[in-house]
């Protein structure tokens, strides 16, 4: 009877043991700004990001450059006003003013256009590069029996990991699995 109670006990414990090891989940990390780095195609939509944001800046600095051409104007012209003329320059400078604003409100409304449309364009440039990261991720993490994947780059800074001891990097078979060269290994941090 007490053999059998210490081969039941020694079965259960190897049934915990399995479940135990079971349970267990691997977790790894990845520097998704090495990984975006690397990748040829978010080099092009960066440099198309700065190109477009160059443009719009032209854009509105020739826009800044004539309203301070019609403001000096403006205060040259306000020199000029006298007792004599002051009917005729009085109405110059108030339709000048006028002109003023309204450049002014266009300058404003081209900056908040230019904002949307580098928004935009950073949007539609980015989600496909970002939908191809995220399942090149899934894929390894799939092929590796990885559970959990934490991002580790300064990027995400501590609002994406606490802490980590050891794990998994998973940052070159990511790269892989996106078809981009191997790096030299990335100092621990």
């Amino acid at each position: 009877m007490r053999k059998l109670i210490n081969v039941f006990f020694v079965a259960a414990g190897l049934v915990f043991t399995a479940s135990v090891a079971n349970a267990q989940q691997k977790i790894a990390h990845l520097d998704s700004e090495v990984v975006f780095a690397s990748m040829p195609e978010a080099k092009t939509a960066t440099a198309t990001l700065e190109t477009l944001q160059k443009q719009k800046q032209a854009e509105i600095e020739k826009m800044r450059t004539e309203y301070t051409t019609k403001y000096e104007a403006a205060v040259a012209k306000n020199k000029t006003l006298s007792e004599a003329n002051k009917e005729t320059v009085g109405k110059e400078l108030q339709q000048m003013g006028v002109e003023l604003q309204d450049m002014e409100k266009r300058i404003n409304d081209a900056t908040q256009k230019a904002q949307q449309d580098i928004a935009t364009k950073q949007g539609e440039l980015l989600a496909p590069l970002n939908t191809k990261f995220q399942n090149a991720v899934k894929a390894v993490a799939k092929d590796k029996g990885i559970a959990y994947v934490f991002d580790s780059s300064a990027q995400q800074g501590a609002n994406n990991m606490l802490a980590w001891e050891g794990g998994e990097d998973v940052t070159d078979a990511v790269k892989a699995k996106l078809g981009i060269a191997a790096s030299a290994p990335a100092a621990k941090k």
